[in-house]
């Protein structure tokens, strides 16, 4: 019996938390989007960059682990950005339907007329669960599955955004490499 009440108390929990998360994502305002972004960024930094940079980063120290690795761009924690979790399906670029609406909050934030005319990174991130050089590739993938989804449907100027995949180069929590935090989107707004 007690094995029973465990496990509808942990359906339960489940089932709470599965809810908190899809709240949180249709809670994404896009005017708070909006105002995040309003910031120019002096990065002088391109995707092409950053994505060679975590490559040679990975390359020239194969065994370092994410704990106490320094991040690889700390100037990005500066600039004018909007951080956002995206559910993916396990191991995929797939986007969650649940997140489809996160997705549009954004699109609705750079057509925007204050954001019009600016131009976006698209950051991918992963946590530090697998290979450093297969989640490179993983958060590349879903970077760009992000940036095709502000540009088919949301109608967002694909000349606008260009998507970049850092892998588990650059945690939020690097001392919890494995947090559902490490695994999100930055977008950046690099100027006209």
């Amino acid at each position: 019996m007690k094995f029973f009440h465990i496990c509808t108390a942990l359906a339960v929990a489940s089932s709470f938390a599965l809810t908190a998360i899809v709240i949180a994502q249709t809670r994404l305002d896009s005017g708070e989007i909006t105002t995040s972004l309003q910031g120019i960024s002096q990065l002088g930094l391109t995707a092409a960059s950053m994505r060679q940079a975590a490559l040679e980063n990975i390359r020239n120290n194969p065994g370092q682990t994410a704990v106490g690795r320094p991040l690889l761009f700390p100037q990005l924690e500066d600039q004018a950005q909007f951080t956002v979790e995206i559910d993916f399906d396990f191991n995929s670029a797939a986007i969650r339907p649940q997140s489809y609406r996160a997705v549009g909050s954004i699109a609705d934030a750079l057509h925007n007329p204050i954001l019009l005319g600016y131009k976006f990174l698209v950051v991918g991130h992963t946590d530090a669960v697998g290979g450093r050089e297969y989640n490179l590739e993983l958060s590349q993938r879903r970077a760009e599955a992000i940036r095709e989804a502000l540009v088919n449907p949301f109608g967002v100027d694909a000349s606008r955004l260009e998507a970049v995949g850092l892998g588990e180069e650059q945690l939020r929590d690097p001392l919890h490499p494995d947090a559902p935090a490490n695994r999100r989107v930055q977008l950046i707004n690099v100027g006209r």
